[in-house]
């Protein structure tokens, strides 16, 4: 990490290394109190209840992966709330960026939150909002903590995931090293949130469209009180929802389950 640390902005204030943990937000989200905690930094080297989206189980084994969550302050950034919402993003932006730099592997961005390689997912982001004092994720946001997994060492993936998962050392067929990895995502990230901060939006809206090949073009489901409906991708508008067009209508998604079909 010293090769690194110059060209960490505003990252790693403190920087905290376990062995092992519930789950690396958990954890940052204990930090976030009413001193100065932009830029804590969280990464063990397994979790024992990592998650992903709306709860779904994020499998952290030892030495298998990446598993970090970074502290940030998207308030104090000039839009607010459109960094904020774009927070995401541009974390799936750096991500692809930090491992291009270390592997030369050209990742795909999912919207709206998940690293693929074709059908197999290779890395995940999770942001939640928190409370200062409390370390609580709630309506009172005083800080985002961001998390990241991304798979990087040769899995035994199980029944469930299996041909639906990968990992950089399965894709490349050669040892990847870890923490140039975690190095070069932190520095990624942390130029892509000075970009957020000066609202220089547009740069993080561009290089997503450009790595995000299901932007536009994909099918794909989702369900409404409605029942379930079924349209085509049509890229994404400035502050990051998903359009979605069918017969004579477009629909924009801000959150939610998606099937990609």
């Amino acid at each position: 990490m010293a090769y690194a640390k110059d060209r960490l902005g505003r990252l790693a204030s403190r920087i905290v290394f376990l062995s092992i943990a519930d789950s690396t937000n958990d954890v940052a989200s204990r930090f976030v109190t009413s001193e100065v905690h932009e830029g804590v930094v969280v990464v063990a080297d397994s979790q024992t209840a990592g998650r992903g989206r709306r709860g779904h189980l994020w499998l952290s084994p030892p030495g298998g992966g990446l598993y970090v969550s970074v502290v940030l302050t998207p308030a104090r950034a000039r839009d607010p709330a459109r960094a904020t919402k774009l927070i995401t993003l541009a974390a799936g932006v750096a991500l692809a960026e930090g491992i291009e730099a270390v592997t030369g592997f050209r990742a795909d961005l999912k919207w709206p939150n998940d690293l693929y390689v074709e059908r197999r997912k290779l890395g995940g982001i999770l942001a939640e909002g928190v409370s200062a004092g409390t370390g609580a994720r709630g309506s009172s946001v005083d800080a985002v903590v961001l998390g990241y997994g991304i798979n990087v060492g040769v899995t035994v993936f199980p029944p469930d995931l299996a041909g639906r998962a990968t990992s950089l050392e399965i894709e490349l067929g050669r040892p990847v090293d870890r923490a140039r990895v975690f190095a070069e995502t932190l520095v990624a990230l942390a130029r892509r949130y000075d970009d957020l901060l000066a609202c220089r939006f547009d740069a993080i809206l561009d290089e997503w469209r450009a790595r995000a090949p299901g932007g536009r073009g994909a099918r794909v489901s989702w369900t409404t009180p409605l029942g379930t409906q079924i349209g085509v991708t049509d890229g994404i508008d400035d502050d990051g929802a998903l359009l979605v067009r069918g017969g004579g209508w477009t629909e924009r998604i801000v959150a939610g389950e998606l099937t990609w079909l």
